[in-house]
């Protein structure tokens, strides 16, 4: 009987959690939900090619025929560059938060459950990475491992390449920063203790105790860090060493920029896109991170 009463008080904590989720929680979590859905299945809508222009319709604005929000001022449909720019944008952007997560991750609870000498450095080497700022660093990277003129043009994959990687280095301090600290909280705990006792190994007791209870905050914090790697992709694309060609919404922001004047629709649009993008990761991470507060109140 106890087991049954305390699955009843369960569901019923699960029913007050769903009546007290926020407005902002499912507009938050449908809009990544299409994006998310446009990035992967995107290709299988009865959209124009993103990249083939009609020069019957050049710059015509939004509500146009076969244009529903509008050309650019080279005839390239709005809404499929849209669709294709968000495969580009969330892909660099989620590529760039789980790998550089993991490592981070990984670096910052080891850290944390080890401590000494080791501890030192990954601090230090954090401490030295989070000086260098986020876009001072891609831009270094991306000037020196992808550097393109007219006699040595550099191929699309490899910026993208070279994108992701500086990106995941933005990430590995911030991640693993939050991991450490989350950590700490758990490595000195009761059962952690017991664990060393009964002669389980250090791997065992990372892998089943102390990750499973870190890997809420970084999931948290991770949502904000999608949305800050899609502004930090934006602005390398309007400084000329994005993803070029307008692949992304980043490099759409860049290239209509130049037409705003009588063609403002081609930076609204993707401006729009990035907004209600980041600020929908920041609302659905902020809940995650209240919903991580309140489980870590109860244990």
């Amino acid at each position: 009987m106890p087991e049954v009463e305390q699955k009843v008080e369960a569901l019923e904590e699960k029913a007050v959690a769903k009546k007290k989720r926020p407005i902002g929680f499912y507009i938050s979590s449908a809009w990544i939900g299409t994006v998310v859905f446009l990035a992967a299945f995107g290709w299988l809508l009865p959209t124009r090619a993103w990249d083939d222009a009609d020069y019957d319709a050049l710059g015509v604005g939004p509500f146009s025929p076969n244009h529903p929000l509008g050309t650019t001022g080279d005839g390239y449909d709005m809404l499929s560059g849209l669709v294709n720019g968000a495969k580009i944008s969330i892909f660099v952007a989620i590529v760039g938060v789980v790998i550089g997560g993991s490592i981070g991750t990984f670096i910052g609870i080891t850290s944390a459950y080890y401590r000494g000498i080791y501890d030192r450095i990954v601090t230090m080497a954090f401490s030295v990475m989070l000086s260098i700022p986020n876009l001072v660093l891609s831009l270094a990277l991306l000037s020196v491992l992808a550097y393109s003129d007219e006699n040595n043009p550099t191929t699309t994959s490899r910026r993208v390449g070279v994108l992701m990687l500086s990106l995941t280095l933005v990430v590995i301090p911030i991640l693993g920063r939050i991991g450490r600290a989350s950590a700490l909280q758990w490595a000195g705990r009761e059962f952690v203790l017991a664990s060393k006792s009964m002669g389980t190994s250090n791997a065992s007791i990372i892998v089943r105790h102390i990750l499973p209870n870190v890997a809420p905050a970084i999931l948290a914090i991770g949502f904000l860090a999608v949305g800050s790697l899609i502004i930090v992709e934006g602005s390398l694309a309007v400084l000329g060493i994005g993803v070029p060609g307008g692949a992304s919404w980043g490099s759409m922001l860049a290239n209509g920029r130049g037409n705003i004047a009588y063609s403002p629709h081609e930076v609204y649009m993707p401006a729009m896109a990035i907004a209600l993008t980041v600020i929908s990761c920041n609302w659905f991470g902020d809940y995650v991170r209240r919903a991580l507060d309140k489980r870590e109140s109860k244990i």
